[in-house]
């Protein structure tokens, strides 16, 4: 059996637990319950707060966790980076308000910045020579420069809303960071076992985002031009039909590119044009 630390709330565990659904792994959502066993899957969830995952599959409390990459880092266990998920995006960066003068880094010296993520600016700030006075906030950092607490900031930012209804603007971005899957060192053979199906499960799924099954119909006589503009995954598919002058073609899509191919295949003849999710997709 293997033992996953998940977030028991927010955003971070409303996407983990999207991910377990879509990779079949059925698990209760249960507030009541810290810890829940899979009924068809053989993992069990501990539910813990975010800040708590990276220590918890450290010491070995779970094998592994799904935290974002700010904590772990934020944290720095001594835990494995296994793989990033690709979801639960965001950044941390630092802040100042509006009003103010913004002339670079050199501006927070001898400045006091508010933070939740204190060892991940420290680092940051030593790196580029800069001394400020970093206190240390949790909960509800934005509020600091408009109480005269702080000069500026250094936090979260997802879509800047945030900022924006605090009088904050955003000036440097420090990190990047996403939903991360991290595992303790001394997994035995048979979790290991485990561990490598769950992750060929999330790589199935993680594949299928964003694209798009197409078939349509087309003249065998713009065969060559409309393959030439399929970006599939090898070749796409091609099918005869009763009509001997057409064809089937089948393949994949990015929805990036969707409508500027689809314009194309138009022009080039194709008809009948079907277009449908993928829920899973092996390389």
């Amino acid at each position: 059996m293997l033992r996953i630390a998940v977030q028991s709330k927010g955003r971070l565990f409303e996407d983990t637990m999207h991910l377990l659904s879509e990779a079949d792994i059925k698990v209760s959502t249960s507030k009541r319950t810290l810890l829940v066993q899979s009924s068809n899957f053989p993992l069990e969830v501990l539910y813990l707060r975010d800040d708590d995952i990276p220590q918890s599959v450290a010491n070995g409390v779970a094998d592994i966790g799904i935290v974002g990459e700010n904590e772990f880092v934020e944290r720095h266990e001594d835990a494995q980076l296994i793989s990033h998920l690709g979801f639960s995006k965001c950044r941390l960066s630092l802040a100042i308000p509006k009003a103010a003068k913004y002339t670079g880094l050199d501006w927070f010296n001898g400045r006091k910045i508010a933070t939740s993520y204190p060892y991940i600016l420290r680092q940051f700030m030593n790196k580029n020579g800069i001394k400020a006075d970093i206190h240390v906030i949790t909960g509800s950092v934005e509020i600091s420069p408009g109480i005269g607490l702080a000069d500026g900031i250094f936090d979260i930012v997802s879509s800047g809303s945030t900022l924006v209804s605090n009088n904050l603007r955003e000036v440097e971005t420090v990190m990047q960071s996403q939903a991360i899957l991290i595992g303790n060192w001394n997994m035995d053979e048979e979790k290991h076992n485990i561990l490598n199906e769950m992750l060929f499960r999330f790589e199935a799924v993680r594949s299928a985002q964003d694209k798009k099954y197409v078939m349509m119909n087309a003249p065998k006589s713009k065969l060559k031009e409309i393959t030439d503009v399929l970006p599939g995954i090898k070749s796409p598919t091609v099918i005869p039909l009763a009509d001997e002058e057409w064809c089937s073609i089948h393949t994949v899509l990015d929805e990036k590119r969707f409508w500027e191919i689809i314009g194309k295949l138009k022009e080039l003849g194709a008809q009948g044009i079907l277009v449908t999710p993928i829920e899973k997709m092996i390389l």
